[in-house]
């Protein structure tokens, strides 16, 4: 009996030693598989936060674009009549008829001023708030990517929200993809506080609700996981570690933005803009350079204008009230300007094929210039003095003006074989405008595709973003961004 005990407990030691070996191996080789061929256990970190963090941008998306739906149906429309206002010939505007009409219409006397109490009382609703006094969007998100640990308060959510549609509905001259990305951004920084994470675990879901964001606003899901992890830098240096968590929270992020508003391009343009001829490089090359000198002026315009409004000593509702004036008188002359003028790039994206088109007549070389100017001035205006609303859209703006009037110029140059379309050069000037002033190349040539609906013009948006990426390299729209992982105190 003894014999027979002392050999049941030696099988039983022997199958425990023979268990442990099999868990060990079978650990090892878990770690094996993922680490072969460069892979990391790392790899998979965040995921599952990252789709939370898209499913909570998506629906925080979805509201703000109802929101904006019914603050221009309300406010714009409503009150303002732009719809009515956009339909006049601004052609014809400085013939003495249409002098007199414009000063007999109480419509545009009533959108002189509604920019500036739309700012004023966005201007208030911030106030309010000692966390958001530095809330602008973009910028503010990467500044607290880089020097704030990834933080954004989460009464970011419906302040800024409807401080912003209350400015740019009420047709101060902006664009929502700065609210948008602050909105991201601080549902990404909710969730890594909800679970209680690192500050890198933070910034990384930061960056992550900020890409959701863009993707689903812009309805351009790859293009604002690209931005997510590039607009931190002002070179072409990207955050890798957020390359991954970007992509699944956008998405997450675009498909519930779908669900609701449709899968559809933000824009359309004709099936026929294509590239197919290869001596259509050197016009290009031209509408780089071109670009290149519109976006340093839109960026020093904008600096000045923001400078101005914070060495002048006088109360900051006050800035905001005098940034809507200005706006307004601009609007007054130029409707389509207010607001986030997604008619003027509508209209020159159609090539003469356009609602905006049949209502004034066709665009010439120096309406496009004209446009591009008034609303280069309103948005440094209207955002420079405190308004509550982003620079993004409006660039979007003005690189397909400068881009549609370097169109038609070449068209009337240059032989008709060439094959030379207005339209084609307005969708790669917006792309160029974006790489140049904002620092975002790869995102600017992937977004302009994805808000279109057109991939015809791939080469030449590679093209001309590199280029003009090139050439206003220490130029840059956000004062937050670094050079590289190196500048930045994260890494340093």
């Amino acid at each position: 009996m003894a014999k027979k005990t002392a050999r049941n407990r030696k099988l039983a030691r022997a199958r425990s030693r023979l268990a442990k070996a099999q868990k060990k191996i079978s650990r090892s080789s878990w770690k094996f598989f993922m680490a072969g061929e460069g892979m990391s256990v790392r790899t998979g970190r965040f995921i599952g936060e990252s789709l939370l963090v898209g499913f909570f941008t998506g629906f925080v998306v979805v509201a703000f674009r109802y929101m904006i739906q019914y603050g221009f149906a309300w406010i714009t429309e409503g009150v303002g009549h732009h719809q009515y206002l956009s339909k006049l010939s601004a052609g014809a505007a400085f013939s003495r008829f249409e002098w007199s009409a414009a000063f007999s219409d109480p419509y545009r006397w009533i959108m002189l001023v509604l920019p500036a109490l739309g700012a004023w009382v966005g201007y208030q609703l911030i106030k309010r708030f000692d966390s958001l006094e530095h809330a602008r969007g973009t910028d503010s998100a990467v500044l607290a990517y880089h020097r704030r640990h990834g933080y954004v308060p989460p009464v970011v959510i419906p302040v800024k929200s409807t401080a912003s549609v209350l400015t740019v509905a009420s047709g101060g001259s902006a664009g929502y993809e700065g609210p948008v990305t602050l909105l991201g951004a601080a549902c990404g920084s909710c969730v890594a506080s909800w679970f209680n994470l690192s500050s890198r675990a933070r910034r990384i879901l930061m960056t992550a609700g900020l890409s959701a964001g863009i993707a689903a606003l812009f309805q351009a899901p790859l293009a604002g996981a690209i931005f997510g992890f590039e607009i931190l830098y002002s070179s072409s240096d990207v955050e890798y570690e957020c390359i991954l968590p970007c992509f699944i929270a956008s998405a997450v992020s675009y498909t519930i933005f779908a669900y609701f508003f449709g899968w559809g391009s933000l824009f359309q343009m004709p099936a026929d803009c294509i590239y197919e001829n290869g001596a259509r490089l050197f016009p290009y090359l031209a509408l780089a350079v071109v670009i290149t000198f519109a976006s340093r002026f839109y960026i020093s315009f904008f600096r000045a204008t923001e400078r101005f409004f914070s060495q002048w000593k006088i109360r900051g509702a006050y800035k905001v009230i005098i940034g809507g004036l200005v706006t307004g008188c601009i609007g007054f002359f130029f409707p389509d300007i207010l607001g986030t003028s997604y008619d003027l790039i509508q209209a020159s994206m159609a090539a003469g094929r356009s609602e905006l088109y049949e209502n004034i007549g066709p665009l010439t070389i120096a309406a496009f210039a004209c446009f591009f100017l008034m609303k280069t001035i309103a948005t440094a205006f209207t955002v420079g003095s405190g308004g509550s609303g982003g620079v993004f859209a409006p660039a979007l703006v003005c690189g397909g003006a400068v881009g549609a009037a370097v169109g038609l110029a070449f068209q009337a140059i240059l032989p008709e074989s060439l094959g030379i379309h207005p339209a084609a050069f307005a969708l790669v000037g917006m792309a160029g405008f974006l790489a140049s002033a904002n620092r975002i190349p790869i995102a600017s040539v992937v977004m302009v595709a994805e808000i279109s609906g057109n991939h015809g013009l791939l080469l030449p948006a590679m093209w001309v973003c590199g280029i003009s990426f090139w050439l206003n390299n220490g130029w840059s729209l956000y004062r937050s961004q670094v050079h590289n992982r190196e500048s930045s105190p994260i890494h340093g």
